[in-house]
């Protein structure tokens, strides 16, 4: 997932500010106990997204894929005073995991837990979101994006996470497995999507960043 050399990398980590206290142990705990560790967000990204929530200051979050709560915990940190996160899994496993930082994090009361299918809670939640962070299945992205791109405000923001997928993308279209196709299929359509503009980011394994004009 890295595209940086080690060194580089704890440098640019010692100059960034540092995750809470529950955000560390929630980090030890996932590379201790849950499976695919990799998949959290980490101390980097985590602050990235902090920061852009924090610069959009949102009022409704749609996180799509939750793990083990990481991600949202970061950008609940920049939701306004009355503002909500709805985070949504199929996987319940993690769900009692997720509860306890949550509360540990103080934000109980502004994220909201969803399990089960996406493509099938989303419709039902009918709100005008300002920033949804897309890291759940790779072959739905697409189908994510288009399920909210005409029903986002204005202004609003969209962040897809490893849309580099550890530099496979870089693959002949041939040679690529599903997940690594239907990533370079949604890279290509942001790109040529006249109603959003976009930036894709060498964070990690890769954000792409869009907003709706």
């Amino acid at each position: 997932m890295s595209f940086i050399e080690p060194d580089l990398e704890n440098y640019i980590e010692n100059n960034s500010s540092e995750e809470s206290e529950v955000l560390k142990k929630l980090n030890r705990n996932t590379h201790a106990h849950v499976l695919s560790p990799r998949m959290l967000s980490g101390h980097l990204q985590g602050r990235v997204l902090s920061m852009l929530s924090h610069m959009i200051k949102p009022k409704y979050i749609l996180e799509i894929g939750t793990y083990t709560g990481y991600s949202a915990i970061c950008m609940a940190e920049g939701l306004q005073k009355d503002g909500e996160l709805h985070t949504l899994d199929i996987n319940e496993e993690l769900e009692e995991m997720v509860n306890q930082y949550i509360h540990e994090a103080g934000f109980e009361n502004k994220i909201i837990q969803h399990i089960g299918n996406a493509m099938d809670i989303i419709p039902h939640l009918k709100k005008p979101w300002d920033l949804v962070f897309i890291d759940a299945d790779k072959r739905n992205y697409l189908n994510y994006y288009q399920l909210l791109i005409d029903v986002l405000p204005q202004g609003s923001y969209i962040i897809a996470d490893n849309v580099l997928w550890s530099g496979k993308i870089l693959q002949d279209k041939e040679k690529m497995d599903k997940s690594t196709s239907a990533l370079d299929s949604f890279n290509k359509y942001i790109q040529e999507d006249p109603r959003v503009e976009n930036v894709l980011f060498p964070i990690r394994d890769g954000l792409m960043i869009c907003r709706k004009k």
